[in-house]
This record gives structure tokens, C-alpha cells and sequence, in this order.
């Protein structure tokens, strides 16, 4: 017997509904929807099927407000036809609660095991869509037919892409209004397919457009960019304000070709890969790269074992010490900061009689791990990484950021980095000098752009803070770049060059009480749709600009809609499939997220701030003086961890057999000739290799610890997956990876 047609089940429950009374009172808001109601007295809207628009008719309180015009002889046929409802499905008074519960049980044991047999991620029970598909089946009713293998693979994909398409509408829109920003870039999926994702960010949010598969031609400059041409074509070349791509070379030179075929379009490098990569070579200098090794190492070795993970949580009410992030740098930090938060737990952990009698506190590994956490060096020079890296995680979190456009943030963030920097070393030059030549030279070569100097001016924030910012040279030539470029006509030109002087001496609405309170409380493109209408060209140019973002990471959070849709179940959907699937599912994810944001709440930049808890500790007398110093009891001023560690005994050289010393010969024979690797990766999981400390040439530029200090911990790493006695994931050396980094806990 064939299956009745969707159509047809949706017309019989409708005819089934439409028996009960309460719809002679309420109709529905579209033909055929029985979920979303009106009320035909007050013409309030409600949604959950027809009980919930009777208990509005009745005022019933609790689930729905009471309809205030409903004629008191309704009220009362209503609820005289609800409780005889009720009454007629149960079955006693005293039972019916229970056989509810019963029934109840059993409807969720059965969803649980679809749960399981699929392996679905329990956080899925969350969605929205999950609530709204369990209240149509309840609405429903019983023998609802099943949509087939190909209606969910064809005909009802294809009627969800249409839904979304009508949701994106109002991107379309903006992009016509205020321009947009083209985003774009690679990944590699599981079947080694390269895959470029192009994004449109445009004051209504992110959009994902399209992806193209280019596992058949070599990703040259020429060639990237006739695929970005087609996109600005695509989009409309009117429309498109810049284009946000990574820094590899070959993006360098597809941008360059943009530029010089669309005279009004902006190629800009990611500002997220840009701060990662100043990440990157301030891990390279050799305190801080020391440092991280150090705890990756003494991480890795707590998580290799289930002893020392389970009484790690005990000390640290389980709190985990690996916070993972999308690139290494990121991982390393986050890493960092949750070890000096735990280090007085961590301590403890190490001189416990519950470690002193187990029996890897007696094995090599562990004494190396013990004489890391009580070597007060080390300490130091973790302190030493937060402050330097601290500042410039913090800006890396404003540009990944999707609730509010970065753009005009970007240049005082910079700023105010360099600024926490130098603070937190009390001006010490000395302690920052390298740091800061690794992020000017990034900054002046990769990151500084007109539309950021641009942005700077146009936002209130600053100008109005800064009476200088009109005499800055290199500001205001952003500024007049951007007018050139970005306004082809030169009477427009003009106009907002004469609109310019009343912004900048805040006359008529810009010098008005409610824009002077809303200059830092609000964001500056409300702000200036509030108050520029009397400079309609100008107005107009400062949105555009401010609402532009920063970096191209909204492309890598579309890579794990990739992976969870084209696993290796799904490896046969054609690549138009996989794309309408990303289609649906990142662009109505992403309308989520817009719709929840907070557009009141401004970018804080005051964040970034030396007087974080986790930044206590001073690092301009001697180091090996300053975390020693702590006290093991805070009542207790006699007994400090440097007195702990020196008495422990961990810091004193091993007395080996002959035996013991051929067998550890041999063994730094072998791992001296393997390659060191670091902590976390965005592309790829890789095991960590044991390392020989002899391997690094380390060079210290700030005597912070003596040779008979220097220990490395090795371990064998686990493949990084989540679960107990797993280490962390393993560092590569892919530049390309973009950030994303999740708030704190």
C-alpha cells in the first residue's frame, strides 16, 4: 500500500484540528499551519497549536497571557469542552499522573535510542529545530509517515535551501545599502579534497555564498583571482567594499590583481591570522618558547596517566588544565593561563603524601614533572608569557568576533596592547623591546590599512577623546584613501569633505547631549545612523566603513559544518548536496546567533588590562626570588615554596647504576635524532614525539634559571581526543591556521 503523500497527512490533521471549538474563535496566521495562531478578539499571535490559543482565550495563567476581550459565554464553552476532554483520556484520578509519567518515559527511551544508535552529540537535544519538529509530531498525532530516503535527500533539502534563501534576504539587501565584505578561505577535508569557502559579512551578518572544490588545479595567485573576480561579480562589484582573505603569497597576489582590475575595492589581509602569526614569532623567542615546552610537557605527563589526572582533579575540584583552542598559539595561552590560576593546586598536588606514594613520583618522568612545578623559574616565566601575550589574545578575540564589526577598534586596540605591554614591565624596555619589534613589524607590513586608520577617525569612541587624531598624518591620509577609493564621484567627494568639518568640531546633532552620552555606549554605526542625518554623504561613507570586519574567520567556523556533514557515511553526496547542506546549516546557525547579539553592548577595549588575577607577580627583580617567595600557608610566613623545593630534593642530580646509565645513553641516543613538536593544531592531529632538551638551542635573554634547573619531561602523547588520561594535541607548523578563540568558562 503506498504511503500517503506528505500533503495529504498535513490536510487530514488539519480537517481533525479544525473539529475542536476553540478554532470557531482563532484562525491560523498562514493556510495550513496549525502551530502559529490568531486570536480573533484581540488578534494576539500564539504559537504551540490550539491548547495554547484556548488557554489564551480562557486566561489560563503560566504558558501564554490572558486575552482580555474573550465574551464570558466562550470562556465557558471552552473550558467546559477542555475538561471534558481531559477527563475522557484518563483513566482514573489517582493513575492518570502516573500513566502520563509512564508514556512520557517511554517516548524519550525511544528518542534516547535513536540518539545512541546514531551517535548523535548530546548537545543536539539544545536545538531549537529538535522542539519544533517533537511539538509537530505531538500536533500530529499518531501515525505520522516517515519521510523517505529521497524526500529528505531531494525534495526537502531542496525546500530548505528556498526557506534559507528567503531568511538571507536581508543580507542582499544591506550589501545593495551599506556594501559588504567578501571573505574567503581553504581548508582540506577528510578525502583530501581542497575546498574554498567564500563568506559575505555585511551589517545583517555573516552569509555563506558558495564553496568551490579546486582539487584540480594548483591554487596559484592568477588563478585565486579569477575565482574572487567571479565572486565580486557575482555579488556586484557596487556592492563589495574589500575582500578578506589569509597572508599566503599567493592571496597577496590575487588581492594585488583585484586591486588593479576593481579600482574601488579594498584587498585586506586577515587581521586574525595576522595577530596569530605575531603570536607565533613571539613563541619563538626563547624564554617564552622554553616556557611553553616546559609545560606542555608537564601537562602531557599528568594527562598520560590516569593516577595523576585523577588526583590532579581532586586538587583542582576538576578543573581541567588543557583549554583548547584552533592553532597551537591560542592552545598555549589559554593552557598557560588555567596553569597559573590552578599553581598553588598544582603545587600541592606534588608535595601530597597521595603523589608521594605513587609510584611514578619515583620514576624519572615523575621527579622531572615534580621539579618543574616547585621550581619557582618556572613560575616566573609563565607570568612572563601571559603578560607579553595576554594583551594581543585579547585583541585576537575583538577581530574573531562575530557580534560586532571590529573595524573600528582594530587601530586603538593595537594601541592599547603595546600599552598593557609596556605597563606590566613597569616601562622596562629590556623585558619588551623583542616583542615589540615582532608586532610593529607585523602591524606596519601586514595589518595597517587605510580603512583601519579610517575607521579609527570615523569612530566617536576615540575622535572625540583624542584632540590630536585630526593632526595625525597617517590617520587622516587613511581617511582621504578610503575617500577616494571608495567614492568614485568627485562631487560626492567634496560633499564630505565639507560634511567632514562638522563632525569634527561636533556641531549640531553631533554635539548634542544624547551623542556625547552615546559616543561609548553604543556601537558607532547605531551611532552615527542616530545622529549624522545632517551629513547624509558622510553618514553614509562612516557606516560603510565601520560596519566592515576585520578578519576572514567566519570561513573556518564553516569547516566544521564540512566535517560533521561530509563524513565518511556521507562521502558519496555530490559536491552541489554537500554545499546546499553547508548552505542550510551554517546560514540558519548563523541567523541564530544574530538574532541573539546584544547590538547595545559596545566592543570594551578596557579589557585589556594589567590587573587580571591571573597576572600577579613581579618580573623586574630577580626571578628566582619571586614566585619562590609565595608561601605554602598564607598563616605561615616561615615556609616558602623555594625553601620546599630546595628541601624536596627533586632538584638534585641522579645517582645512576652502570646499568641504569647504559640504558639511558642509548635512549637519548634515539630521541635525539626525532623532532620536536608543540601542543594543538587547526588542520590535523598529530602524536607527540619525545624530545631531547638537547635538541633546541635555546639561548636565554633573561637570566631567569640556572643549567641545573633545565629539565624536560618526556611523554608519550595520546592522538588528542577527548577522554580521560589523554594528552594534549600536538602542535604542526601550518602558518595558514586561522583563530578562534571561545570566552572563558
Amino acid at each position: 500500500m503506498a504511503e500517503p503523500s506528505s500533503d495529504a497527512a498535513t490536510a487530514s490533521a488539519t480537517r481533525k484540528n479544525k473539529a475542536d471549538p476553540g478554532w470557531k474563535y482563532c484562525h491560523s496566521l498562514v493556510e495550513g499551519d496549525t502551530n502559529t495562531i490568531v486570536c480573533n478578539f484581540c488578534g494576539k499571535i500564539t504559537k504551540g497549536g490550539i491548547t495554547r490559543a484556548k488557554q489564551h482565550l480562557i486566561g489560563k495563567s503560566g504558558n501564554v497571557a490572558a486575552c482580555k476581550k474573550t465574551p464570558p459565554n466562550v470562556v465557558e464553552e471552552l473550558k467546559e469542552y477542555m475538561a471534558t476532554k481531559k477527563s475522557g483520556t484518563t483513566y482514573s484520578t489517582s493513575g492518570s499522573e502516573s500513566m502520563d509519567k509512564n508514556e512520557v518515559l517511554k517516548v524519550h527511551q525511544h528518542i534516547a535510542r535513536f540518539w545512541y544508535q546514531a551517535g548523535l552529540s548530546f548537545n543536539l537535544i539544545k536545538l531549537k529545530s529538535f522542539e519544533n519538529m517533537v511539538a509537530a509530531i505531538g500536533q500530529y498525532g499518531p501515525h505520522l509517515p516517515i519521510p523517505s530516503y529521497h524526500d529528505i535527500r531531494v525534495p526537502l533539502l531542496k525546500k530548505e535551501v528556498e526557506y534559507t534563501e528567503n531568511l538571507m534576504k536581508g543580507h542582499r539587501e544591506q550589501w545593495v545599502k551599506y556594501g559588504c565584505t567578501i571573505m574567503s578561505d581553504a581548508w582540506t577535508d577528510q578525502k583530501q579534497r581542497c575546498i574554498i569557502n567564500f563568506l559575505i559579512n555585511s551589517q545583517a551578518g555573516t552569509m555563506f555564498l558558495k564553496s568551490v572544490d579546486d582539487s584540480d588545479f594548483v591554487k596559484t595567485g592568477e588563478k585565486l583571482f579569477e575565482l574572487l573576480d567571479a565572486i565580486v561579480e557575482e555579488v556586484g562589484e557596487e556592492n563589495v567594499v574589500q575582500v578578506v582573505t589569509d597572508n599566503g603569497s599567493n592571496y597577496v597576489l590575487a588581492g594585488k590583481l583585484l586591486e588593479e582590475k576593481r579600482k574601488h575595492i579594498y584587498w585586506t589581509p586577515c587581521a586574525a591570522h595576522c595577530i596569530d602569526l605575531m603570536l607565533e614569532d613571539i613563541g619563538k623567542l626563547p624564554l617564552i618558547r622554553k616556557t611553553i615546552r616546559r609545560a606542555i610537557n608537564l601537562v602531557g605527563f599528568i594527562y598520560a596517566h590516569s593516577s595523576t589526572l585523577s588526583l590532579l582533579r581532586n586538587f583542582t575540584n576538576k578543573r581541567e588544565l588543557v583549554r583548547h583552542a584552533i592553532t597551537r598559539f591560542a592552545t598555549s595561552y589559554l593552557t598557560l593561563e588555567r596553569l597559573h590560576k590552578e599553581k598553588a593546586n598544582i603545587r600541592k598536588m606534588f608535595t601530597s603524601d597521595e603523589w608521594t606514594l605513587n609510584k611514578l613520583s619515583k620514576e624519572p618522568k615523575g621527579k622531572e614533572a615534580a621539579k618543574v612545578v616547585l621550581m619557582p623559574s618556572f613560575w616566573n616565566s609563565v607570568v612572563y608569557t601571559l603578560k607579553v601575550m595576554a594583551p594581543l589574545v585579547k585583541v585576537l578575540r575583538l577581530v574573531d568576533g562575530e557580534r560586532k564589526p571590529a573595524m573600528g577598534y582594530i587601530y586603538e586596540a593595537m594601541d592599547k596592547a603595546k600599552e598593557t605591554i609596556m605597563k606590566s614591565f613597569n616601562n622596562n624596555e629590556s623585558k619588551y623591546k623583542d616583542v615589540f619589534e615582532i608586532i610593529d613589524k607585523r602591524w606596519n607590513c601586514q595589518l595597517h590599512r587605510p580603512l583601519h586608520a579610517a575607521a579609527h577617525f570615523l569612530n566617536p569612541e576615540f575622535f572625540y577623546d583624542n584632540t590630536d587624531l585630526e593632526f595625525d598624518f597617517e590617520v587622516t591620509n587613511g581617511l582621504f584613501e578610503c575617500i577616494k577609493k571608495l567614492i568614485p564621484q568627485f562631487d560626492v567627494q567634496q560633499k564630505i569633505l565639507t560634511e567632514l568639518h562638522l563632525y569634527k568640531i561636533g556641531a549640531d546633532h553631533f554635539g548634542s547631549d544624547f551623542a556625547m552620552a552615546q559616543r561609548k555606549t553604543h556601537s558607532p554605526t547605531y551611532w552615527w545612523r542616530m545622529f549624522g542625518s545632517q551629513t547624509p554623504n558622510l553618514q553614509k561613507l562612516a557606516i560603510k566603513i565601520l560596519s566592515l570586519t576585520c578578519s576572514a574567520s567566519g570561513c573556518e567556523r564553516n569547516w566544521s559544518v564540512f566535517e560533521q556533514i561530509h563524513s565518511k557515511k556521507r562521502n558519496r553526496l555530490e559536491h552541489k548536496r554537500l554545499h546546499d547542506l553547508v548552505f542550510v546549516k551554517y546560514n540558519q546557525q548563523l541567523k541564530q546567533r544574530y538574532n541573539a547579539r546584544d547590538e547595545i553592548d559596545p566592543i570594551s577595549l578596557n579589557d585589556i588590562d594589567v590587573c587580571n588575577e591571573w597576572l600577579v607577580g613581579e618580573m623586574d627583580q630577580d626571578d628566582d626570588n619571586d614566585a619562590g617567595n609565595d608561601l605554602v600557608f598564607e598563616d605561615d610566613d616561615a615556609l616558602n615554596w623555594a625553601t620546599v623545593y630546595q628541601a624536596s630534593g627533586v632538584g638534585e642530580c641522579r645517582m645512576y647504576t652502570r646499568r641504569k646509565k647504559q640504558k639511558t645513553s642509548v635512549a637519548a641516543a634515539q630521541t635525539s635524532k626525532k623532532q620536536a613538536m608543540v601542543v594543538g593544531s587547526s588542520s590535523r592531529k598529530q602524536k607527540a614525539v619525545q624530545e631531547n632538551d638537547e635538541d633546541l638551542d635555546v639561548e636565554e635573554n633573561i637570566d631567569v634559571e640556572s643549567e641545573e634547573e633545565e629539565i624536560m619531561v618526556n611523554f608519550e602523547a595520546s592522538d588528542g581526543e577527548e577522554g580521560e588520561g589523554d594528552a594534549p594535541l600536538p602542535y604542526d607548523n601550518n602558518e595558514d591556521d586561522c583563530v578562534g578563540i571561545g570566552e572563558d568558562d
